[in-house]
């Protein structure tokens, strides 16, 4: 087979492996149908999650900060054993966000800065491309203190997140506000166009429902900023900030792929460095560094002279490479200390303050079915796939919410949306655990089973209707979805700024029954400020966080 047929195969991988991933990010959400009248449980129709489970940074981070490997986890063996003895193919042939860095930077410009001796010069080894190793190892030294800030950072949910949360939104947005501008333009065609094209997303591209995720602009700012440095820099989050690709260099150096040259044959015409997409020094006369090279295979096909061939166990290696055939990666022993150090003071540092554990936000609701809180951390990865699932768009990313450390963590927002009593969604596209998958009968409970509990509801009597401005409304009581509801009402007389009296009927909540769904605080018309609110007290995952009312009576 010739190195281009090979070199195509690369590219259709590439093309195919981000299909797959961005499809799936659209699959995670779609029509569902909670009828009250039926109540069944509602199961995804497609594996959506099944791309970040086949993350081997989120499952090595995971394990060290919990102690378990989530089940759906074991998929990272697929591309974590190949690795060791192929190298990194993974960042050249599948990587759904590496992929897209590498389209970016090889479009054309005719900027004096991609041409010649300049892009020549950017496409050798830097030093910078050490940062990633040492990014892995901040991130291995706060996963063995129990958190796990990994997936800021890793490739798989740093793409989902982006474009579940942040990309897909904005176009929605975009699509509403094209066809609502051809409407108003008042010409029949123009608007026909305008709808035509948003029906067209709509059909392709666009979610079922519009969403708005809390915080996402600095999401969206990352994403952008991440890609326009490929025209600085060719694959620079690739090159020198992937924890993911650093993890798979440090096994890449035992692979038995590797790079053959000849030196007789070449002629020194850097063709093979202007096309170089790993900054691995592929030329003669220079050292090829293993662990850097994404086997995008461009160097071997942009050869005139065939001086350069990838070959199993090859027969000369690179006279400056280790002789025993695996090389040390290029870092030094103090800054990796240094590093994990660091991972391990910025833990200690996150939670030296008291909004750890005594002073923690109250409004921070976890999903359903969250693991407790230090456990949570040690598993989330930020991926995003809880918010894109969530029917009712009610889980968002925190900003500082819940601290540094809690960066980009899902919370729920009951203003937005509500959790749907009846959805045990979020569970199931989370990959690594962080949101335990729930049944129905768990989530709602029955007779023997005690529903999940997220938090609980408490009134503003000073904002209330009916407590603070004498005003008839039911709203909340109306809303509340257990049974027998947590908020029930009791006729009292109220007396208006006139004297006189009013019957009005004045909510409460039983919190022995209250769920903390958040479907009163949504509902409640006092738009500005609830009149009606949610916070955690109460949740099912914590002994602690709760009200005590049986201590209280005793």
């Amino acid at each position: 087979m010739s190195i281009q047929t090979v070199r195509n195969l690369r590219r259709a991988s590439q093309v195919v492996f981000f299909l797959i991933f961005f499809w799936l990010i659209l699959k995670t959400t779609f029509e569902v149908d909670f009828s009250p009248a039926e109540v069944s449980e509602i199961r995804l129709p497609y594996p959506v999650s099944i791309a970040l489970e086949l993350d081997p940074l989120a499952a090595l981070m995971t394990l060290l900060a919990s102690g378990t490997l989530h089940r759906g986890l074991l998929w990272s063996l697929v591309i974590l054993i190949p690795t060791i003895f192929l190298g990194r193919f993974f960042c050249g042939w599948v990587c759904p966000l590496g992929s897209l860095n590498h389209w970016i930077s090889g479009v054309r410009s005719e900027r004096a800065w991609r041409k010649g001796k300049r892009l020549l010069e950017s496409n050798r080894y830097k030093k910078y491309q050490r940062i990633k190793y040492y990014v892995l190892f901040f991130c291995l030294g706060a996963a063995l203190l129990g958190s796990l800030q990994a997936g800021l950072f890793d490739p798989l949910p740093l793409l989902a997140r982006s474009i579940g949360t942040a990309f897909l939104p904005a176009l929605h947005t975009s699509g509403l506000a094209l066809a609502a501008a051809a409407a108003d333009t008042g010409i029949g065609p123009v608007a026909a166009a305008g709808q035509g094209i948003y029906d067209l997303l709509a059909a392709t591209l666009l979610p079922y429902r519009q969403a708005h995720f809390h915080g996402v602009v600095f999401i969206g700012l990352l994403f952008v900023t991440i890609l326009l440095l490929n025209r600085v820099f060719t694959r620079f989050w690739c090159r020198g900030i992937c924890p993911l690709g650093a993890l798979l260099g440090v096994f890449s150096r035992f692979a038995i792929l590797g790079l053959e040259k000849d030196e007789e044959a070449c002629d020194a015409c850097n063709k093979c460095l202007l096309a170089c997409q790993g900054a691995d020094n592929p030329d003669v006369g220079s050292r090829w560094r293993q662990a850097e090279c994404h086997l995008c295979l461009n160097c071997q096909a942009a050869c005139p002279e065939g001086s350069l061939k990838f070959k199993f166990f090859p027969s000369q290696p690179d006279t400056k490479t280790n002789p025993a055939g695996t090389q040390k990666i290029d870092v030094t022993r103090r800054k990796v200390l240094a590093s994990l150090a660091g991972g391990l003071g910025a833990v200690l540092l996150f939670r030296s303050g008291d909004a750890h554990e005594v002073n923690r936000s109250p409004f921070v609701v976890r999903p359903p079915g969250s693991l407790p809180e230090d456990d949570f951390l040690g598993r989330c990865i930020r991926c995003g796939q809880c918010m894109r699932v969530c029917p009712n768009n009610a889980l968002h990313p925190t900003l500082l919410e819940s601290g540094l450390e809690g960066l980009w963590t899902p919370y729920l927002i009951a203003k937005v949306g509500y959790c749907e009593p009846t959805c045990t969604l979020c569970g199931q596209v989370c990959p690594t655990g962080a949101i335990g998958e729930l049944t129905l009968t768990q989530k709602v409970g029955d007779e023997e089973t005690p529903p999940d509990r997220i938090g609980t509801a408490f009134l503003d009597r000073g904002r209330c209707l009916p407590w603070a401005m004498a005003t008839p409304c039911i709203v909340c009581e109306e809303w509340c979805p257990t049974s027998p509801k947590a908020i029930y009402l009791m006729e009292e007389t109220a007396v208006d700024r006139l004297g006189n009296e009013v019957e009005v009927k004045r909510p409460y909540v039983d919190p022995a029954l209250c769920t903390g769904c958040g479907a009163c605080e949504f509902a409640c018309p006092v738009w500005d400020r609830k009149a009606i609110y949610i916070t955690s007290v109460g949740e099912s995952r914590s002994e602690t966080n709760q009200i005590l009312l049986e201590r209280q009576r005793a």
